[in-house]
C-alpha cells in the first residue's frame, strides 16, 4: 500500500514503504530523485501547535543560522525540507514533514557501540573513529545551543554516523526553539539518556542546556567505552532497576567505584585519558561541562601525539597515556572490543602489550 503526501503549496510526494517507528511517528521512504524520507505524526498533542512547530522550522531552514548549521558534508542535520500532509485536509489527515534521509551517507549511531555492529557495518572504526564521533556530536551539540536549540531527547536512536565518525541527528520536530517571540517546548526523554532532573519529572517540563549537556557526556562516555553506560553496574546494596535509578542514586564507577559491580569484561576506567575523566566526573557530579568545552578536550585528545596503535593489532587504537594496550588486556578476558579484520593480524596477546619491548606503534589518526 502505498501513500501520498501533499504539502502546503501542493507539491505531492509518493510514499513508497515503511522504514521506521519512534515513540511519536512513522518514517516513510519517498519516490523522489533526492534522498528523502517523510516522517508521519498521527497523533500528536496538539495538532494545529504541531503544524505550526513544523511549519517555523521550515521557514527557519532558509534563516542564516540554519543554513550554516546545515553546511556540512554529509548533511548533520535531517531538518524540514516541508510540512505534509496524508489523507485529505479533514480531521483524518496526518501531519508530517519531508526530510533529508540520514541513510544515503550515515548509519545508525548504535553501529558504533557493539563490537558486532562495528566488524560488520564499520569494519575498519577504531578507538580513533571513536573519538572523532565524540568529537563530531560535541561540536553539533554546541552549534546548536549556540544558535538557541535545545536537542532534549538526545539519544543513539537519534544519531547518526558515518565511516569516518561524522555525527548526524535527526527528529528535529522534538527539539526546543523560539521563533519570533513564541517558545516550542521540548516535549521528549528516553531512559537511559535524561539527565537526573528530569526523570520523573511532570509532563512537559522543559528541557534545556544542562540537560543536553548530561546526556552528551552519556553518550562520549558510550562511544568511547565500547558500549558502556556510565550508570551501568549491579548496586553495591540493593537490586538492579534501570540505569535511570542508578542515575538517581549516583550509581558511576566514575564518581564512587565501589558504588556498582561490573563484569570482567567491561572496558577498564583508566583506559580513558584524565582529561576526559575528570570531565566526566564533573558531568555526572554536578558540575556539567558545556559541550563546547567537551568538543575542546576532545579534540585534543584526537591528536595524531596523543594516540598509540598496537602493533599486534592495527584495529587497538589508545591513548598515549596508557602504557600497554587496552584492548588486548580485555581480548584476554574474551572481550574483544575491536577485532581485527583478520585472524592473521592478531598473535598471541599476552605478548601484544608493548610494555617492556617497546612494541607500542607510533601514534596514528584514522579520518
Amino acid at each position: 500500500m502505498t501513500l501520498t503526501v501533499v504539502s502546503g503549496s501542493g507539491h505531492t510526494w509518493r510514499l513508497t514503504r515503511r522504514i521506521g517507528s519512534g515513540s511519536e511517528g512513522v518514517v516513510y521512504a519517498v519516490d523522489d530523485a533526492r534522498p528523502l524520507v517523510a516522517k508521519l505524526v498521527p497523533d500528536p498533542p496538539d495538532p494545529a501547535a504541531y503544524r505550526r512547530r513544523i511549519a517555523r522550522l521550515v521557514r527557519q531552514r532558509r534563516e542564516p543560522r540554519t543554513v550554516r548549521l546545515l553546511s556540512g558534508t554529509p548533511t548533520p542535520i535531517a531538518w524540514p525540507m516541508a510540512g505534509v500532509r496524508a489523507g485529505g485536509p479533514g480531521a483524518e489527515g496526518v501531519d508530517g514533514y519531508v526530510m533529508t534521509d540520514m541513510r544515503h551517507a550515515h548509519q545508525p549511531f548504535a553501529h558504533l557501540l557493539t563490537p558486532q555492529a562495528r566488524r560488520t557495518l564499520l569494519p575498519r572504526a577504531t578507538w580513533a573513529t571513536a573519538l572523532a564521533a565524540a568529537l563530531s556530536l560535541a561540536r553539533l551539540l554546541a552549534d546548536l545551543h549556540a544558535e538557541g536549540y535545545v536537542v532534549g531527547d538526545l539519544k543513539p536512536d537519534n544519531l547518526w554516523v558515518d565511516a569516518h565518525g561524522r555525527v548526524g541527528i535527526a527528529d528535529v520536530d522534538s527539539w526546543q526553539f523560539t521563533d519570533g517571540g513564541e517558545v516550542f517546548p521540548g516535549r521528549m526523554g528516553s531512559p537511559g539518556h535524561t539527565a537526573p532532573e528530569r526523570i520523573g519529572a511532570p509532563a512537559g517540563t522543559a528541557p534545556d542546556r544542562a540537560s543536553d549537556e548530561f546526556v552528551l557526556a552519556v553518550l562520549v562516555h558510550q562511544v568511547l567505552m565500547c558500549g558502556l553506560h556510565p550508570f551501568a553496574g549491579h548496586p553495591a546494596s540493593g537490586d538492579y532497576l534501570s540505569y535511570d535509578d542508578n542515575v538517581l542514586h549516583g550509581r558511576c564507577r566514575l564518581l564512587d567505584r565501589t558504588s556498582v559491580t561490573l563484569p570482567r569484561s567491561a572496558p577498564p576506567a583508566d583506559l580513558l585519558p584524565r582529561r576526559l575523566a575528570a570531565h566526566f566526573r564533573a558531568a555526572f557530579g554536578g558540575v556539567r561541562p558545556p559541550a563546547s568545552v567537551w568538543a575542546e578536550a576532545l579534540a585534543a585528545e584526537s591528536a595524531p601525539e596523543r594516540l598509540r596503535t598496537c602493533r599486534r593489532n592495527t584495529r587497538h587504537v589508545h591513548t598515549a597515556e596508557r602504557p600497554w594496550c587496552p584492548w588486548c588486556d580485555l581480548a584476554e578476558r574474551g572481550a574483544e572490543c575491536y577485532p581485527a579484520p583478520d585472524s592473521r593480524n592478531v598473535t598471541d596477546t599476552k605478548d601484544a602489550k608493548g610494555t617492556k619491548d617497546g612494541s607500542e606503534g607510533s601514534a596514528v589518526w584514522h579520518r
